[in-house]
């Protein structure tokens, strides 16, 4: 068995402009939340119903042994893999006089010439080390927790779309560190999924012997969310994340001992031991069958929509890339990344009916994405003979007199590519199967 070799005996390792802003333009009736949604009453809202049918041995080796490569990437270079002028994008994008802060007025010159002179540019891979994160933290396009919104009066903008979330990231994922914002209070990080700054206090530098140590170990896989998880002092580390990996130390009948993290002092790494029971966590990859998918696929279920992953959340990219990670399938973080992996095949210039026939064709079920621009869905089968999707949503757009409105859904879901047909004032020019781009089977 491949257990960590690691010394843990001595557990240090010391090497303002501003405008008045009308309510929402959203029709109330439309963003009520007790509204009744028909595909949510009519297309059963469990996964058992979807995965009957499926083999509890489904081998798809040849894309899961490419894991751990991807998953340690960032932790195998020795420069930043991207350049300087590269991650400034942020500063072209989100401008003054379109862009609102937390009491939903416009932001201005001073807020962002103070957050590109705390960016520090100029000192971009001045420290070029190798790190890892010691909590469930968010990686932000600008070196601060201020929100970034665009008209809030607008549907579908305001809370909780802050567009300085570039992503969550979970305690214990390997991180490349660039530089440090000029108080020191930020790190720009590449993972390798996203890129942004974290707050130097959520991570440690690790020397390349402990990170080459690290990826030689066994691994093991958490298949359960929120579980608290301690030292074997009992002191709290961390919160567990479905699709979270750690390297183990030692196993037992009942629980592995995993290697985990935590900060002694100036960044330095403090290693301890960690014991989960195997009720949720697994060694090594699950196969892609039946009774695994049902158990990840449960996990996942029961999270609101959290944009960026805010607030211990998921969207629509972040859910799928967590749900795969358990089954030793690597996806990007954003939805358009990951209609790229697999074999892609294209929907665009089809008609409606040409679409589900395609997909009813190609599409293999729990292994394919459906994608349109800005969301990403997991095809599961028919139901009815309608196709079924599971996905985690904000909402379905309407339209009333010209003006756009959202009922507002927040929520993983399994539904038709029609959702929200039933509903009054559906914007149908917005309905997912009309806009479907491509679909990808992940494991051709």
């Amino acid at each position: 068995m491949k257990y960590l070799l690691i010394i843990l005996s001595a557990l240090v390792f010391i090497g303002c402009s501003s405008k008045d802003i009308k309510p929402p333009r959203e029709d109330k009736n439309l963003i009520e939340k007790s509204i009744e949604i028909y595909d949510l009453l009519h297309i059963p809202q469990n996964v058992s119903t979807f995965t009957k049918s499926l083999d509890n041995n489904v081998s798809v080796y040849d894309i899961q042994k490419q894991y751990e490569k991807s998953y340690f990437s960032i932790w195998n270079i020795n420069e930043p893999p991207e350049k300087v002028q590269s991650i400034k994008w942020p500063f072209f994008v989100y401008r003054i006089g379109s862009s609102y802060g937390e009491n939903l007025q416009l932001l201005d010159k001073q807020f962002f010439d103070q957050m590109y002179e705390n960016s520090n540019f100029d000192t971009f891979a001045t420290v070029s080390k190798k790190a890892i994160t010691l909590k469930h933290s968010d990686l932000r396009l600008f070196p601060t927790h201020r929100p970034l919104l665009k008209d809030p009066s607008l549907a579908g903008e305001g809370f909780p779309f802050d567009y300085m979330q570039n992503s969550s990231i979970e305690a214990n994922e390997p991180l490349f560190v660039s530089h440090y914002s000029k108080n020191k209070e930020w790190v720009y990080v590449f993972s390798n999924f996203a890129s942004g700054w974290l707050e130097a206090r959520d991570i440690v530098f690790l020397d390349q012997k402990y990170t080459d140590i690290w990826q030689k170990a066994e691994q093991v896989f958490m298949i359960k969310d929120d579980v608290p998880i301690f030292d074997n002092d009992g002191n709290f580390l961390f919160n567990s994340k479905i699709g979270m990996m750690f390297s183990l130390i030692d196993e037992d009948k009942d629980s592995y001992t995993i290697l985990t993290v935590s900060n002694y002092r100036n960044s330095t790494p403090l290693f301890l031991r960690s014991t989960l029971s195997k009720e949720i966590a697994h060694k090594g990859i699950f196969t892609l069958g039946k009774d695994n998918l049902e158990k990840i696929m449960n996990g996942v279920f029961y999270t609101n929509y959290g944009w960026g992953g805010m607030y211990g959340q998921r969207d629509c990219s972040s859910m799928l890339r967590d749900m795969f990670a358990p089954f030793g399938i690597w996806l990007p973080r954003n939805s358009y990344q990951q209609s790229k992996i697999g074999e892609v095949i294209s929907l665009e210039n089809l008609s409606d009916e040409e679409k589900v026939k395609l997909i009813k064709e190609k599409a293999v079920p729990f292994q394919t994405l459906l994608y349109k621009k800005g969301h990403i869905v997991l095809y599961v089968g028919t139901y009815n003979d309608e196709i079924v999707v599971f996905h985690d949503t904000w909402g379905i757009k309407t339209k009333k007199d010209g003006i756009e409105g959202r009922i507002v859904i927040g929520k993983t879901i399994f539904s038709t590519l029609k959702l929200g047909k039933n509903q009054d004032y559906y914007d149908k020019d917005s309905e997912l199967l009309r806009n479907l781009k491509s679909m990808n089977i992940l494991t051709n």
